[in-house]
């Protein structure tokens, strides 16, 4: 049968003679043994694993074990406070009993400490009855003594020399922590058996929905195992040697994750580094989109060009000829082939309309409010048979483009239209997906996709309606979709089809008009400008000028609500770092730069941005505020 290891340590503890007794980083107790129960009289719910360490002092300090204490909870307070800074120790002290105890506490790698009460009251007595006796000692035992006496002066020496070698070791691991507890990123080791030695408790806010405690686990455990089955062969090639460095979508989660395997050969271990790049690939995908429209300009304009000439040309000749008197049956040729020139033209402008430049331009929306007006848009198109259903259960503002949003919207309103044919229903929702995305999905009651339709319907001129349809709509709607660094999904249903419009969520702020505002801006006329305008919002403002005024503002007053910061301000540090400088608190940037600028691009990324210049009404809207301005 299979041991018990947990009572199997239990009962060694409870086998040495000395009271010991393990607290953690949380000032909780991990363990301790029956001597330790026995030599302080503690009742039975301070020995129990989870006990707190300062209802235990406080215990002990009412039995008088430190003596008189004047103001107990003082007494408390600092105990606690060294305990949360433990340092290696070792002393000797008396008891209220008249016993007296040794005292060694040794802090433990993962935090917390472990101590060990040893009761030294007959070494204490042999001692004392050594000292009165010592003048009945001969000369050589003395002279013996003094020997001694001088090599253990030596070891205490050698001995103090270690401890503060342990300490300093014990900084640097200190340090070392919590440098990697404040990396925006995983950070771990597991052994050959793919179980945790070290993790930086941060594998939660990178994977959201797994534990932050996995010191111990197998890698399976904490991850799941979809994820571990996807991570699996890349952890084997480095168990086996080999760096691997690749990226995966968390399926419970929905993010992306990055994740660089490196062998750990003095251990036959690996060395794990995981982050989130969830934003990152989405503008990343929204820049190859933008590239590949780029092309597709470059390579279209030429042939469009030519192109719409032949076009002008063929209708010119067709309009000279509709004038020649020619034979009856002549005229409806020449009719056929002007409305095919005609259409020929207006494919020309669909192309334009495609690999122009365009940008995906965000800003604060109702969701609920732009689906109404959406479906009273869309109404009008759809015959009376056809029943339109809008439905959301958002009540957040998101920062969408409401321009394309809409555009690509009706575009499948009237797509599920033309499938439903006589009468039908359409229904268009709109929900979160874990807090990542948001999607917009089309549903119809029609015929549904044909397998052909579900390969092909997003590539540029595919069609389904013979020559009533371009090819282009669903085309249109991708290219938005990859624009926006999200996605386009089809699909069949039991009673028709579905098309999702899946957009990376970006919540818009929202604040109370009687928040406390940190407005950081290094121009004396703007900052008055801007404060103004957040005073006639009904907000309090505090000003600083540089990342570090604004950070020693952030730590000095707690009630502050949100962060508004100009990316280029004083010294030399720019506004987009406060956003990883205070993680707690919403940071919100504003910037005269061009959006093609790379500072601009890169704010974009990670928080919300207001261009200047901005009138009170746009900063009203940016920050969530229902206005009107006088």
């Amino acid at each position: 049968m299979p041991y018990n290891t947990d009572a199997l340590i239990q009962a060694g503890l409870n086998l040495i003679g000395q009271a010991i007794s393990i607290y953690d980083s949380d000032l909780k107790l991990a363990a301790c043994n029956t001597r330790f129960a026995e030599m302080f009289d503690l009742p039975t719910h301070l020995t129990t694993p989870g006990a707190d360490f300062a209802e235990t002092l406080l215990h002990l300090a009412k039995q008088g074990e430190y003596g008189t204490v004047d103001d107990l909870d003082t007494f408390i307070r600092t105990r606690v406070d060294q305990a949360r800074a433990f340092q290696p120790h070792y002393m000797e002290r008396p008891r209220a009993n008249g016993r007296t105890i040794s005292v060694e506490g040794a802090p433990l790698p993962q935090g917390g400490w472990v101590t060990v009460y040893t009761d030294i009251t007959e070494v204490k007595s042999q001692e004392q009855l050594l000292r009165t006796r010592s003048e009945l000692l001969s000369e050589e035992v003395l002279a013996r003594s003094e020997e001694l006496a001088a090599t253990n002066r030596k070891l205490a020496a050698t001995v103090s020399a270690l401890e503060e070698a342990q300490r300093e070791l014990t900084d640097m691991e200190a340090r070392t922590r919590l440098t990697t507890e404040m990396m925006p990123a995983h950070i771990a080791h597991v052994d050959s058996s793919g179980r945790y030695t070290f993790s930086n408790r941060k594998l939660s806010s990178v994977m959201p929905g797994r534990p932050s405690q996995i010191n111990g686990l197998h890698i399976s455990e904490a991850l799941g195992q979809d994820a571990y089955a996807r991570v699996l062969p890349h952890l084997q090639m480095a168990l086996s040697g080999d760096p691997s460095t690749f990226e995966f979508t968390d399926s419970l989660s929905s993010r992306r994750i990055r994740v660089a395997f490196t062998p750990d050969e003095s251990e036959n271990g690996v060395y794990i580094l995981s982050m989130d790049v969830t934003e990152e690939t989405q503008a990343r995908a929204a820049l190859q989109q933008t590239r590949r429209r780029e092309m597709a300009a470059q390579l279209t304009s030429g042939l469009a060009h030519d192109f719409s000439n032949l076009l002008t040309i063929i209708l010119g000749m067709q309009s000279k000829l509709a004038r020649m008197p020619l034979p009856d049956s002549a005229e409806p040729l020449i009719t056929a082939t002007l409305q095919a020139a005609r259409r020929g033209g207006d494919l020309l402008n669909r192309i334009a309309d495609i690999t122009s430049h365009r940008e995906w331009r965000p800003e604060p929306m109702n969701i609920a409010g732009f689906l109404n007006d959406l479906q009273t848009i869309a109404s009008p198109s759809l015959p009376p048979s056809i029943q339109l259903d809008v439905t959301t259960p958002i009540t957040r503002r998101a920062r969408l483009d409401p321009g394309q949003l809409q555009d690509s919207l009706l575009n499948l309103i009237l797509n599920a239209r033309d499938a439903c044919g006589d009468t039908g229903r359409i229904t268009l929702t709109a929900q979160h997906v874990r807090d990542t995305w948001i999607d917009f999905t089309v549903t119809d009651t029609g015929t549904g996709f044909s397998p052909d339709a579900l390969q092909h319907a997003l590539d540029p001129f595919f069609t389904t309606k013979g020559d009533k349809g371009s090819g282009l709509g669903l085309s249109m709607v991708y290219d938005t979709a990859k624009l926006a660094g999200g996605q386009l999904k089809l699909a069949n249903t039991d009673s028709g089809a579905s098309v999702t419009l899946r957009l990376p969520l970006r919540h818009a702020a929202q604040h109370d008009a009687n928040d406390l505002v940190l407005l950081v801006e290094d121009s004396p006329d703007l900052r008055t400008t801007i404060r103004e305008m957040l005073t006639s919002l009904g907000h309090s403002v505090i000003e600083a000028t540089s990342v570090a005024e604004a950070r020693a503002l952030a730590q000095g007053v707690p009630d502050i609500a949100f962060v508004l910061s100009d990316i280029s301000i004083e010294g030399d540090a720019p506004g987009t770092d406060l956003v990883a400088a205070l993680p707690d608190r919403p940071v919100y940037l504003t910037t005269s730069l061009p959006a093609t600028d790379p500072r601009h691009r890169h704010a974009l990324t990670i928080a919300s941005v207001l261009p200047k210049p901005f009138t009170k009404q746009d900063l009203a809207t940016f920050l969530g505020h229902n206005i009107t301005d006088t």
